[in-house]
């Protein structure tokens, strides 16, 4: 056995030369301490901040390629394995749980390792996964490559939310993030289309192949492009003059209070919840909902459950982007209100989705549904950004996933097992009256906006009487 005194050298050895190897890695890999009274990098200039964003569209596309092409699939899935709706809830609703509870711990390192690493190194990871899941014959296989994808998709949106918002300063971060946010429309519709056509010819699995294999091949590539901003550089100026230097990352705490210092925020995640628990039903059920009421086709449905929607919001968001720069810039609040105006005006759409009977009047409520979902998606992270500063901004972003998404996740669940269990004749029926009552939750999460319109208008009225940014 060795003496104490030999275990005390051995002890004080390895801790020199492990603080040597982070000393040696932490230029690599971590996040700087950054004085931003410097001019601004190669990365922020004017032209590259639009063409960051641009790549990271790219990479977004993917985000939501991947997870979407699976729920184009389910009736593939329920045909050949015999899953039934609850089944397959679980399926959709395993990604979700998995994301929302990463998303925390995610934030939490965006605000302290380079962005850029933990973007790209996810879409590699997120990629090889999709491509496992054409590998799946059992439901737990479902079920385990799901909850890995959301663990492997989980630092995107931090990393890529704070990042965007170190490029754009409060004049045109609507714009750019509702632009990154136009990716998530288009992913959503081609993963769903042409994951449900390559079924219908080729077999569910190749879809996955092919989007995985395509998302590896764009990390790759991007890795030479993709360059870290120094953080709060946007806003350097501004975070000066009021003696806020980013020199070093917050400590754990420190962000926490930062983040919630401003009571808004709590009611900008509440609403998130309402808004996203709609969105994820509409993202896993419609193309089986589709094809088990108006009989569409594998491929029609898919295409159908996606391209209404997802279009109305790809014209809209861009919009309310604009908008919502042009309002907060007079009114504090500004970006929530445009939020809030979606959220109220799409309830009664939601309701009709989910009761109508008429293909036309599907297709209209479908439309409009989307026109005012890209009116609340605009400000989702704009929003939250406006109260909090650069340091915390990663952080921010995994709470608000990891609240809005683990409450989202029970709404594939939910109706999933509506589906199965409900007092309607039919699954159909069952299925219909629960996607209606997602109308409900819309007027909920209006109702939370609205109150945090007038928190956030408070907040800024205390800080201009106290002179602080």
């Amino acid at each position: 056995m060795k003496s104490p005194l030999i275990k005390k050298i051995t002890n004080h050895s390895a801790g020199f030369i492990l603080d040597n190897f982070l000393s040696e890695i932490k230029p690599e890999f971590m996040s700087q301490p950054q004085i931003l009274m410097v001019p601004p990098s190669a990365a922020a200039r004017p032209a590259y901040k639009w063409w960051a964003v641009a790549m990271l569209w790219f990479i977004c596309f993917f985000n939501y390629a991947d997870r979407q092409a699976i729920s184009a699939v389910f009736p593939a899935l329920e045909k050949e394995f015999g899953f039934n709706k609850e089944q397959l809830g679980l399926i959709g609703s395993a990604f979700m749980w998995v994301y929302a509870g990463g998303a925390l711990f995610a934030g939490l390192v965006v605000d302290r390792f380079r962005r850029k690493d933990l973007i790209l190194g996810g879409c590699l990871f997120w990629s090889f996964v999709t491509v496992t899941t054409g590998w799946c014959s059992k439901l737990w296989h479902f079920v385990t490559v799901r909850a890995l994808e959301g663990l492997g998709e989980t630092f995107y949106f931090p990393a890529s939310m704070s990042m965007t918002s170190d490029y754009h300063s409060k004049k045109t971060r609507s714009r750019a993030l509702a632009f990154h946010q136009s990716s998530v429309y288009v992913g959503t519709i081609l993963g769903s289309w042409l994951g449900a056509l390559l079924a219908m010819h080729y077999g569910w699995r190749v879809g996955f192949y092919i989007f995985g294999i395509a998302g590896m091949v764009l990390a790759i590539v991007l890795y030479k492009f993709l360059r870290e901003p120094v953080r709060g550089e946007s806003e350097s100026v501004e975070l000066q003059q009021h003696g806020i230097f980013v020199e070093k990352p917050l400590g754990v705490m420190e962000t926490f209070r930062v983040i919630f210092r401003a009571p808004s925020v709590i009611l900008l995640m509440l609403a998130f919840v309402c808004a996203n628990a709609v969105a994820t039903v509409f993202l896993v059920w419609t193309p089986s909902f589709l094809k088990d009421k108006f009989h569409y086709d594998l491929a029609t449905a898919g295409l159908s459950a996606t391209v209404f929607i997802h279009s109305a919001s790809f014209i809209a968001v861009p919009i309310a982007g604009w908008l919502a720069d042009k309002i907060s810039s007079r009114f504090a609040g500004g970006r929530i209100l445009i939020q809030a105006m979606g959220l109220l005006g799409g309830a009664t759409f939601v309701f009709l989705v989910g009761n109508t009977q008429s293909q036309t009047t599907l297709i209209i409520a479908m439309t409009i549904f989307g026109l005012c979902k890209g009116f609340y998606d605009s400000g989702i992270f704009a929003s939250l950004f406006d109260t909090i500063e650069p340091r915390a901004r990663g952080t921010a972003a995994g709470i608000m996933n990891t609240v809005g998404w683990g409450g989202g996740a029970f709404g594939p669940w939910f109706v999933g097992r509506m589906a199965e269990r409900g007092s309607r004749p039919t699954k159909v029926e069952n299925m219909s009256d629960a996607i209606a009552w997602g109308g409900g939750l819309y007027l909920i999460g209006a109702a939370l906006l609205i109150g945090a319109i007038f928190l956030a208008r408070r907040t800024a009225s205390r800080k201009v009487d106290n002179g602080m940014p």
